[in-house]
């Protein structure tokens, strides 16, 4: 038996896989790749765009991160940090993702 934690509203989350998830936040993310911003996190994406946390935020966030890379999405640009001042990867939408090529 997995426990759920009950929201503080007293509701309980539906449960979401990974690919649910990703599938649900990747379009706000392919909007952020073509737009012209540069050097962005996904923390600051999220907060910003209201998205949900992933199911295992430790793991899953690069993980959907380097798959949009791999799909010529987004690419490196450097580091950040998050609030707790840890580095993090820096990313922008690749040329072929600003140019609407890629999605």
């Amino acid at each position: 038996m997995n426990p759920v934690q009950p929201a503080l509203d007293g509701t309980i989350p539906e449960p979401t896989d990974y690919q649910t998830w990703a599938d649900k936040v990747r379009p706000t993310f392919v909007r952020v790749a073509r737009s012209r911003r540069r050097h962005w996190l996904t923390w600051q994406i999220r907060k910003e765009y209201g998205l949900d946390q992933a199911p295992d935020p430790a793991h899953d966030w690069g993980r959907f991160m380097t798959q949009l890379a791999a799909d010529g999405l987004v690419q490196h640009d450097g580091f950040g940090y998050t609030l707790d001042r840890s580095v993090v990867n820096a990313w922008r939408g690749t040329r072929g993702a600003r140019r609407g090529r890629i999605s």
